[in-house]
């Protein structure tokens, strides 16, 4: 479907969505796997790092609200703009990087969204894809989130962040009933998450900025502070920038810049992939979504 100021259309096929793969049990199902790898006391939850600071003898102090701690490399896996909001890294930091970290947008940060659920997946009985886009909004991209099987039904959407105020659920289902048919204006439950709004995922400057040719700037896989100090975040990756499969090439990248300085040897990605526990520790500032 496609929305705009002569009313809405129904376009031939799905030009929104490609092939692609589900988490069947959630993104988070990911993380929790990794996270039951690392040994016992590996991993610190709730305990955001608060300033980062070289040490005189070599290596970084990180301090938190329960202490602090040493380490010789420190991994950013977080926007950069919201890494210099949240974490005081001194002043330090070349001048080109910190305000190039400042003007970095982060992906998604000034964006709301918003899922719809069903009894069932009504749009696929009239025959449509639940795929759309829309002009006028308050949702700009809508995409059918539900499984193959229909359950649980569910469409899901974009909208900008600055539009989520009184009202705006109300303006959602309306928008819904528009483009799936009247019975789409009364969803189970309509959930709503403004990622402006998240401490941890988006400094107060998000609605500001908007230069994404500043993803994958060469400067990001340059670690800084002697080498000690790791970009890892999407917005940093030289490829897929913005995207989880970027995320994830981020941290190989950083993983494997660690193990080279700590080691002297070339990395490659499979021996960071296949890395054990014996891996040297790296004090990781992460973002959850």
């Amino acid at each position: 479907m496609l929305q705009d100021a002569t009313g809405t259309r129904r376009l031939t096929g799905n030009l929104i969505d490609a092939p692609s793969r589900r988490f069947a049990a959630g993104a988070q199902s990911l993380t929790s796997a990794l996270a039951a790898t690392l040994p016992e006391d590996a991993l610190r939850l709730r305990t955001p790092v608060t300033a980062v600071h070289p040490h005189g003898q070599g290596g970084l102090v990180l301090h938190t609200p329960t202490g602090t701690l040493r380490a010789e490399h420190v991994v950013l896996a977080l926007p950069p703009a919201l890494a210099l909001e949240r974490i005081d890294l001194g002043d330090v930091l070349p001048t080109d990087l910190v305000r190039l970290a400042r003007t970095t947008p982060v992906w998604m940060g000034a964006v709301a969204k918003v899922v719809a659920r069903y009894p069932s997946a009504l749009w696929r009985d009239a025959g449509l894809a639940g795929a759309a886009f829309s002009r006028t909004g308050p949702l700009q991209e809508m995409r059918d989130m539900s499984g193959p099987d229909g359950r649980p039904a569910a469409l899901f959407g974009f909208a900008h962040a600055r539009t989520v105020r009184t009202g705006f659920q109300q303006a959602v289902t309306a928008q819904l009933a528009q483009l799936c048919g009247p019975a789409a204006a009364s969803p189970e439950a309509l959930h709503v998450q403004d990622w402006s709004a998240e401490r941890w995922t988006a400094p107060s400057t998000v609605q500001h900025l908007a230069d994404y040719s500043l993803f994958a700037h060469p400067l990001y896989p340059r670690p800084a502070l002697d080498g000690r100090l790791h970009w890892a975040s999407t917005e940093t990756a030289t490829d897929h920038a913005g995207h989880i499969e970027g995320a994830r090439s981020a941290g190989e990248r950083a993983a494997r810049a660690v193990l080279a300085a700590s080691t002297g040897a070339d990395v490659s990605s499979s021996s960071v992939r296949t890395a054990s526990r014996s891996t040297p520790r790296t004090t990781v500032p992460a973002r959850h979504r």
